[in-house]
């Protein structure tokens, strides 16, 4: 998600995961600015250090919550450090005003957008999350929101906790990504599609794709606790981050009102499954992802009114999705508690 004032995602260029373009024009999300990689070879001059690099989010953001799950389940807390911005931004970009006097305490700097500028000044982008800081020097690594849980998964494998999941298992990557790009596409992609469609035509198109992929999701997903293996893995990474938003934002707020996600009995366990599965719900903030979306998103609600609904008691009932199978973690073990200053509002209380 970048940042600017005008940026109707508020996560993006101004918006709400990866980067974006909107206006008048057919919604389209551009490619990342900065795609060097972090790689144990340090191959592209950024190699695999402990304590070297920030992970800057927003709790709000999907793409950046992709990245959150990922460093918890992994146990990368220790060796890469967490930077949260306000779900708010301001014209300069994504600000840590949650921090003591308004700056991230590590980085020193009070908008992103300054990591931004001492990698390239007045680039042209927005100011996107997730993004990986250099701490030294200051300056931005990369925004390449596709690629950095991956390489999390593989690259910073030496720094991965005992017990942690293999999320992207070299057996299963070429049936992973063809489930990620369909869901990227249609799924993660579409709710943006839809919400800031600029015709009637565009909206209804990607209405379309949205609930045939939702369908198609459903299906497989009814004789099957997770979308690839008998494992949690990047796939179903990527599609929780959507789900979890789908009620609360996109079903009312992008006009993606088929359904909601609570009326499909088999999305709705699976994604209480994984809300469940510690390293996903304890990373999920929803006061940050509703008031993000309905205060910064302005040209679809100008009043800024954010609702009080929905009613979200729900995500902790049981969801008996275990009576499927499958091993969460596989080989591996669950992650240990939530570091001290990481913790969320849990959803009774937003």
């Amino acid at each position: 998600m970048s940042a600017t004032s005008t940026d109707p995602t508020g996560a993006e260029s101004a918006g709400t995961g990866g980067n974006d373009t909107y206006g008048h024009k057919p919604f389209k999300r551009s490619r990342s600015h900065f795609p060097d990689r972090i790689t144990a070879d340090g191959r592209d001059g950024w190699p695999v250090e402990p304590g070297r690099y920030r992970l800057a989010v927003s709790r709000a953001c999907p793409w950046a919550s992709r990245a959150l799950v990922s460093r918890r389940l992994l146990g990368l807390e220790d060796a890469l450090s967490l930077a949260v911005a306000d779900p708010i931004q301001d014209d300069r970009s994504w600000r840590f005003t949650l921090d003591p006097d308004g700056r991230d305490p590590v980085l020193g700097i009070r908008h992103l957008s300054e990591a931004y500028d001492a990698r390239e000044r007045d680039y042209p982008g927005g100011v996107s999350v997730p993004a990986i800081v250099d701490v030294p020097s200051g300056q931005l690594v990369t925004n390449d929101y596709q690629q950095i849980t991956l390489d999390l998964a593989t690259e910073w494998a030496a720094l991965h906790r005992p017990g942690a999941p293999d999320l992207y298992p070299e057996p299963l990557r070429a049936e992973i990504d063809e489930v990620m790009e369909g869901i990227y596409r249609d799924i993660n992609n579409g709710v943006y599609q839809c919400g800031f469609a600029s015709s009637q035509q565009e909206y209804e198109e990607a209405y379309a794709a949205l609930f045939a992929r939702l369908d198609q999701v459903s299906a497989r997903l009814a004789d099957r606790r997770y979308l690839v293996g008998d494992t949690i893995t990047e796939a179903d990474i990527r599609l929780f981050t959507t789900l979890v938003r789908f009620d609360p934002v996109y079903h009312g707020h992008f006009k993606c009102n088929r359904n909601k996600l609570t009326e499909d009995p088999v999305l709705w366990a699976y994604a209480r499954d994984l809300y469940q599965t510690p390293g996903f719900g304890d990373t999920v903030d929803f006061d940050h992802i509703k008031r993000h979306y309905y205060q910064v998103h302005t040209g679809i609600n100008p009043t800024g009114i954010v609702p009080a609904g929905p009613d979200l008691s729900g995500w902790t009932t049981p969801h008996h999705r275990e009576q499927l199978g499958g091993r969460p973690f596989g080989d591996g073990t669950p992650p240990g508690p939530v570091p001290e200053g990481e913790r969320v509002t849990p959803p009774d209380a937003v």
